[in-house]
């Protein structure tokens, strides 16, 4: 049944006053002298609207993050790196968003899962006061941002429970400006910061909790600068599942004696969508940007990302590995799958020829087929393999019977020995994998925390 047209809503006022109205310009220009509005300009000048309605959570997360100029690592459209809405489906499908909506923590969960430094409240686990002093801090800081959300009746609005950016505070007046994402439906604008206090303490009906905001930073670092534990499609249920519970069984209910038979164990069991799961980023040159110059920048990006790769094939565990893939018949740069294909009845990691199947970005067969001297990093699957077992939490293997084989294992995978960037990257994968389990356990909304 079709339903009738709505160009826009009025904003009830009181309580909330516009920020294009006389008396909003007022107030911004007031809090602008008190310098409470230097996060206002880096979020203005990535503001978006949602591109559906129940897309408030996604769309507040994507302009926050190109606030921050925290790098994707993956591309949007054509060759550019840029958060969207479609790329944040790691913690719910979009399908489900688009339908439902999505709750306070899976929008933290995928803040911390895109690599941005998070906090997270609920209003049971903070107060006003201290929402107050948060507000604060980020309207002086252009490099904090809080997303809020919130009940939408207590500002007399129409709709239950959004997401929105707050924009800035006025101190004087107490008032925060609330850059409402739904700007087909409502303009930005000024509310009582007790209000939206408020309006934050009420209960979301689908998780039974209440709700709250949080505040997002960017990292010292970028994250995941070759290698991202991908869960874009519902393969990673059970891969997630393999890793954090089948592996440590495998290993401690078989007999295990050498590096290479942990290896065996592990890989003839894998699920055969595993090759959806984790995917490692190249930076590929194209034919046609052959003769465009990278920026400086970019340059030392892709650098950095070749000095990644050359400490993962410089490790221990990445000669065993390779030893051991070559063992089975893993040949140049192809996808571990001739060896245990047969019993079970699919190929694991594998590539088709087809255009249409083989990513550019992440194909190894698409990146073996530009030349060498077009590649920047050059990831194959040895060094995915490598980094999988890397991102295994430490206990996976404390199952191990034969204490000397234990105590190597534990040897190879120590990150003591490791370069500062190698372990930054391996930290990294560990926390994506704690994020994903999270998710798989529908724990999210329990835990707001950063992964350990």
């Amino acid at each position: 049944m079709s339903t009738a047209s709505l160009y826009r809503r009025f904003l009830p006022s009181p309580p909330a006053i516009d920020f294009a109205s006389v008396e909003g310009k007022r107030i911004f220009n007031e809090a602008l002298q008190k310098g409470t509005m230097e996060g206002f300009f880096r979020l203005i000048s990535y503001f978006q609207t949602q591109s559906e309605p129940a897309y408030c959570g996604l769309a507040s997360l994507s302009m926050v993050l190109n606030s921050l100029s925290i790098d994707p690592g993956r591309k949007w459209k054509g060759p550019w790196r840029w958060f969207d809405e479609s790329m944040l489906e790691c913690c719910e499908p979009l399908e489900i968003v688009k339908d439902k909506g999505i709750t306070f923590g899976k929008v933290v969960c995928l803040a911390h899962s895109s690599g941005a430094k998070v906090q997270a409240f609920r209003t049971t686990q903070s107060t006003i006061h201290d929402f107050r002093k948060y507000v604060f801090k980020c309207s002086t800081s252009d490099n904090c941002h809080m997303i809020s959300t919130y009940h939408r009746g207590v500002f007399k609005q129409t709709g239950t429970g959004h997401f929105s950016p707050i924009g800035g505070y006025n101190a004087e007046r107490d008032m925060a400006l609330i850059l409402d994402v739904a700007r087909f439906k409502y303009p930005p604008h000024w509310v009582p910061l007790k209000l939206l206090w408020d309006a934050m303490d009420s209960i979301d009906q689908s998780t039974g909790r209440h709700r709250g905001f949080m505040l997002i930073s960017r990292p010292h670092r970028e994250p995941g600068l070759l290698y991202t534990l991908s869960c874009k499609d519902e393969s990673w249920t059970s891969i997630a599942k393999y890793l954090k519970e089948d592996v440590p069984l495998l290993v401690s209910s078989q007999h295990v004696d050498t590096i290479e038979r942990i290896l065996d164990v592990v890989f003839t069991s894998l699920p055969s969508n595993f090759n959806q799961f984790i995917r490692w980023m190249a930076e590929i040159r194209r034919t046609e940007d052959i003769n465009q110059n990278l920026s400086s920048e970019e340059e030392s990006r892709l650098d950095l990302k070749q000095e990644l790769l050359k400490q993962v094939q410089e490790t221990e565990l990445f000669k065993h590995v390779e030893k051991f893939l070559f063992s089975v018949g893993y040949e140049d740069n192809q996808a571990y799958v001739l060896a245990k294909a047969g019993s079970q009845g699919s190929e694991i990691l594998s590539e088709t020829e087809s255009d249409e199947s083989c990513c550019s970005e992440t194909c190894v067969k698409c990146i073996k087929g530009v030349g060498e001297d077009k590649v920047k990093a050059y990831p194959s699957g040895n060094d995915v393999f490598t980094a999988l077992l890397l991102a295994l939490p430490p206990q996976t293997w404390s199952g191990i019977k034969d204490q000397s084989l234990l105590q190597e294992m534990k040897q190879l995978i120590s990150m003591v020995s490791f370069p500062t960037l190698l372990q930054q990257e391996v930290l990294h994968l560990r926390r994506q994998l704690q994020l994903l389990k999270r998710c798989q356990e529908n724990k999210e909304d329990e835990d707001l925390s950063a992964p350990a």
